[in-house]
């Protein structure tokens, strides 16, 4: 079983609408995966604008790939590297650290992560 950045096992990301690179809800990576989609992050508008103006354009549905487009509040595993662009960009979205594959760490710090972190004890 994957494990998040915690140490944990990987929970669940977003259902509805179905998340991760493999359409499973969980942040899951593999071979295949070159985006990296690591990161459970809770969009906002300000985020989707931001990546929207990076050239990836999260609010369009896009059925023919069965993407729904995302609007705020939804949780979607996001590429590591987008989230740490948003993060200098002073953008970054909320994470869901327990939902957040362990990973992201090669990447972008704990104590990053932590100070995103949706629902957790970051003590």
């Amino acid at each position: 079983m994957a494990k998040n950045v915690l140490g944990s096992n990987l929970e669940s990301c977003s259902l509805d609408p179905v998340t991760g690179f493999f359409r499973d809800g969980c942040c899951h990576t593999g071979a295949d995966d070159i985006g990296l989609h690591l990161v459970c992050a809770e969009m906002t508008g300000e985020f989707l604008e931001f990546s929207r103006r990076r050239g990836n354009d999260l609010s369009t549905p896009m059925p023919q790939y069965g993407f729904p487009g995302l609007k705020p509040g939804d949780r979607w595993c996001l590429c590591v590297e987008r989230w740490k662009e948003a993060l200098e960009a002073g953008m970054a979205p909320s994470v869901v650290l327990e939902a957040t594959h362990i990973s992201a760490l090669e990447f972008v710090s704990i104590e990053e992560l932590k100070a995103h972190a949706i629902d957790v004890d970051v003590d």
